[in-house]
Order: C-alpha cells, then sequence, then structure tokens
C-alpha cells in the first residue's frame, strides 16, 4: 500500500485539522496539505514525467514544503531520495546520478552549489517555496495515489561506509509500515492533539518519522529558523504543547543546558526521541533530572530504519529497578517486529553477556542496496542484517552498544565516515599519508581527527588543509584538529592502529 494513502485518510477524517505549522502559525489543514500533494503529483506526473517507480531527489533543509514534497512524489508513484542538505554539491550530485533521479526539489541555499555539479540526466531543480513549487501545488486536484505494494521502493537513504562510495539503501513501503506500527508498539502512543516537531534535519529520521504522526492525523511543526535552536525549541514547544521531537544525542545535551540555564523544564514536550549515536549515561540522567520523564531512546541504522532496539520512557525514567544503571546505557530491548541477536564472525549465536556483532531480521530490514547485489550479499546473510555493530545481551534481551566495527564517526547526530575524508586530504600534493579517527567530544559526541604523515620537504598548514577539504567535501566533515605525525602505527599488516591513535591523542591532550 502507497504511504500517501494515510495522507489522504486523515484528509478524509480530519480535513479541518491543523497539518503544516510553521513555527506556530498554521500553513495548511489536512485537506490542504492532501490537496497541495496531489496537486503536485499531478504536475509531476504531467509536466515531468515523472512515473511510478521512478525517483525524485530532495536536497533541502527542513521546511513544510519539504512534507508536501514528499507526500507528492509518493502520490504519483515515486520513490524519495532524501539528500543531506549539509553535502558539498559534487557530493550531493553523485548522489542524485547514481539514483537515477528524474527531478531534484533544492531550497534556496543549496541550488548554487549543486548546480555546477547536477547531471544532465536529471531535469532542472524546482525551489521548494518558489513561484513555480507554488504553481505545481496550486489547485483543487484531489489524485489517487499510485497503486505501489509493499515491497516497492519508497525512500532511497544514501550511507556509506569505510570502503568508499556512499550507499543507497532500499527500504521500502512495507518496510516503513512495519517502522510506524513497531513506533505505537514500542516507542510513544501518537494522538491527533501532538505536534511533530522537526529540529533534526528531515533528510533522515526525522523526516520518516513523519509518517506515524500523518496516519493520526497530528501536526507537523518546522521552527521558523528550520534548524535546531535549543532556545527556539523550548519557546516553540510551550505554545504549541503535546510536541514530540526525534534528537540526535549532541542536541539532547544542548537541550538540557539551555533548559537547565534558563531554569526550564521543556514544558510542552511531551516525548524526544533519541538515537543517532551514543549517549552518555551521565547525560541522559542528566537530562531525566532536569526535564522529567520524557525520554525514549531507540536504535536503528539506514538499513533497518530506527527499528532494531528500543527503551521505552519508563526505563529510561527507572531509578528503582537493582540494574537501572546498565539498563539506561543500554540501547534497549528488540522491537516488536524483529529479531535481535549477537553472533560470532561465523553467525553462530554467542552466550549471553559475550560481545559480537549484532544482526537483526525482520519486517523493517532494507530490500537490499541500490544496484549492488555484492554489498547486499556481504550485509544480509541468510534474511539477517549484519549491522556492523559490536555488541551484547543481557539475561533480560537488553541489548548494550560496544563498539562499530566500521570506523564510523557520529558527530552531531550525523555520520562521518573516515575514508571520505582520507581520500580528500590524500589528494592534497603535501600529504603523504593520513588517518582519520573520531574522538570523545562533550559538544558533539565525537570529533574529526587526522594525522598526517607529509611529503618530504613540503610545508603544510592545517589552514591550507582546511582549504583543500572544503573544496571537496562538506564543511562538518572537515577535521576538527589535525596532528602531524612522523609516521602511522601500524600492524605487521600495514593496518593503521586507529585505536592507538586514539590513545595517543588522547594522551597528548591530557599532557596539553
Amino acid at each position: 500500500m502507497n504511504l500517501a494513502e494515510w495522507l489522504v485518510r486523515s484528509a478524509t477524517l480530519y480535513a479541518d485539522r491543523p497539518a503544516l505549522l510553521r513555527g506556530d502559525a498554521i500553513v495548511a489543514d489536512y485537506r490542504g496539505f492532501a490537496r497541495m500533494a496531489a496537486s503536485l503529483a499531478g504536475a509531476l506526473r504531467e509536466r515531468h514525467g515523472i512515473a511510478p517507480g521512478d525517483r525524485v531527489a530532495i536536497l533541502a533543509e527542513n521546511s513544510v514544503e519539504y512534507l508536501i514534497a514528499m507526500y507528492g512524489a509518493w502520490m504519483a508513484g515515486a520513490a524519495i531520495v532524501p539528500v543531506n542538505a549539509k553535502l558539498h554539491g559534487r557530493e550531493a550530485a553523485w548522489i542524485i546520478e547514481d539514483a537515477d533521479a528524474t527531478l531534484v526539489f533544492v531550497s534556496e541555499r543549496t541550488a548554487d552549489g549543486l548546480a555546477p555539479f547536477l547531471p544532465p540526466t536529471c531535469g532542472a531543480p524546482v525551489e521548494l517555496g518558489s513561484k513555480a513549487f507554488a504553481a505545481m501545488t496550486a489547485g483543487d486536484r484531489t489524485l489517487a495515489p499510485a497503486p505501489r505494494s509493499r515491497d516497492d521502493l519508497a525512500w532511497l537513504f544514501y550511507t556509506s561506509g569505510t570502503t568508499g562510495r556512499p550507499k543507497g539503501v532500499m527500504i521500502t513501503h512495507g518496510n516503513i509500515h512495519a517502522m510506524a506500527f513497531a513506533y505505537f508498539v514500542d516507542v510513544d502512543r501518537v494522538e491527533r492533539t501532538d505536534a511533530a516537531l522537526y529540529a533534526a534535519p528531515m533528510s533522515h529520521g526525522a523526516g520518516l518519522y513523519n509518517v506515524q504522526h500523518v496516519l493520526r492525523a497530528a501536526r507537523h511543526a518546522v521552527p521558523e529558523s528550520g534548524a535546531f535552536d535549543a532556545g527556539e525549541v523550548l519557546d516553540l514547544s510551550k505554545r504549541l504543547d503535546n510536541v514530540h521531537m526525534f534528537a540526535a544525542p549532541t542536541m539532547v545535551r544542548r537541550l538540557v543546558d539551555a533548559a537547565r540555564s534558563a531554569g526550564d523544564n521543556g514544558q510542552g514536550i511531551r516525548t524526544i526521541v533519541y538515537g543517532g549515536g551514543p549517549m552518555y549515561l551521565t547525560d541522559i540522567v542528566a537530562a531525566v533530572e532536569v526535564m522529567g520523564p520524557r525520554f525514549c531512546q531507540i536504535y536503528g541504522q539506514g538499513e533497518c530504519p530506527m527499528t532494531i532496539t528500543a527503551l521505552g520512557r519508563a526505563l529510561v525514567a527507572d531509578r528503582v529497578h537493582p540494574r537501572w544503571r546498565e539498563r539506561l546505557a543500554s540501547v534497549g530491548t528488540a522491537q516488536s517486529c524483529v529479531e535481535v541477536g549477537v553472533v560470532d564472525a561465523n553467525g553462530r549465536p554467542l552466550p549471553i553477556g559475550e560481545a559480537g556483532e549484532v544482526v537483526v531480521r525482520g519486517a523493517p530490514v532494507m530490500a537490499g542496496y541500490w544496484r549492488n547485489e555484492r554489498a547486499t550479499a556481504e550485509t544480509i546473510r541468510d534474511g539477517w542484517l549484519w549491522t556492523g555493530d559490536v555488541g551484547a545481551l543481557d539475561g533480560d534481551g537488553f541489548l548494550t552498544l560496544k563498539d562499530r566495527s566500521k570506523d564510523v564517526i557520529i558527530s552531531g547526530g550525523t555520520n562521518i565516515y573516515p575514508r571520505e575524508v582520507e581520500e580528500a586530504l590524500l589528494t592534497h600534493p603535501g600529504v603523504r599519508e593520513v588517518s582519520v579517527v573520531g574522538v570523545p567530544d562533550p559538544q558533539w559526541g565525537e570529533a574529526v581527527i587526522a594525522f598526517v604523515v607529509t611529503a618530504p620537504g613540503a610545508a603544510v598548514t592545517p589552514e591550507a588543509l582546511d582549504r583543500h577539504c572544503l573544496e571537496r567535501i562538506a564543511r562538518f566533515k572537515r577535521p576538527k584538529v589535525y596532528r602531524f605525525v612522523a609516521e602511522l602505527p601500524k600492524n605487521n599488516y600495514g593496518k593503521v592502529l586507529k585505536t592507538e591513535l586514539r590513545r595517543m591523542f588522547e594522551t597528548t591532550r591530557q599532557e596539553a
């Protein structure tokens, strides 16, 4: 079933309910939301030749128009390709071309950066909020969503590994159905009086979480800034009331700090679902102390979106159970629609308490990687998704993550892949070798650190490397610190010992 059917049903039953809000100002009710999406779907078909199964990319910051574009594309039968708006234009264009997207929606800020690199196979971009977009969404059209099955592609999300280019994760309509239903069972309820607040990027989990709120005809509010600002979130939540939001752990820390400074307890916020990176125990303890039992945790990944384990608000707020600290340091128990295991390198289940790779299978697991059968076969084996994360299960089914077998850095809730940064730095003529690691950072969760071996006789400065990176990769991916070393520590096989690099960094930081 096409996910856009949920919008049609809510618009039929609750036509006058407020749907889209900019700040606390109502932009559209559910009748208007559905009509704009239907008009857009008609324009996509008639003016742009979008057919069921085509891909439509969105490279834009958060806005109410983002949701209209999403549902318009789904109504037309297309799949969404949400692209991180922080990416360099060259990086975004690669994703758009690899997805073979027929059209891309952009924002005013992203349009110029993309223009020099836009692939010729993609039509002229349409700017969200522009006169052209307004014309495409105008009218009173009531178009039925194109028929889609549970196995049809709905969301093509690009993620990266440590092996190079991003991979397109194929998320189907059925995968997202399962995610939404599991949310109701394992994470939180949704009522029509609720407001989903989009402060985290809509190109990621925050945007995907819109569907359960559409199904329940709840409100969808985008801060006027279009981004996360702790003070704005606290103020807006009081005016909206019954707010739900998804937040990375770094956002939670900033929100709690702002609330504590202002003597605020988060009034108006009903639920903050956190995930997307490591949440330190002391931080979540402090969050509950300052803001009360408003927090739930989820653990998922692009390949099984938002739907591997969950730790509900009662468990997050529990301070009575004799092992409450251990449970709070975990990522919870398996969500209802999946099986979760911990296995050794040969796929054999490991005993309780023993660390190994986390595997998962069930209805939300991706259909595979876009046009990449080899990567799919490596990641999904005998029906199990191998997550690349290392963890251990306790006797009650709580999963605690130990480390990541892939060296992904999560900074501010966003994945940064060391190889991308290393490859960019290695194109500098003064760089002979480089290794990039993540180290704990109180503000961002992790910070990107580059250890650089310069070419003989080369005079390389951090400022020069910064400029070099900014010409090739997104600003948020560039290293926060450059350490120049005579050589990189390696094992007998020539592999760089990143654990040793992290130890070296911590030692020098403590001595400074």
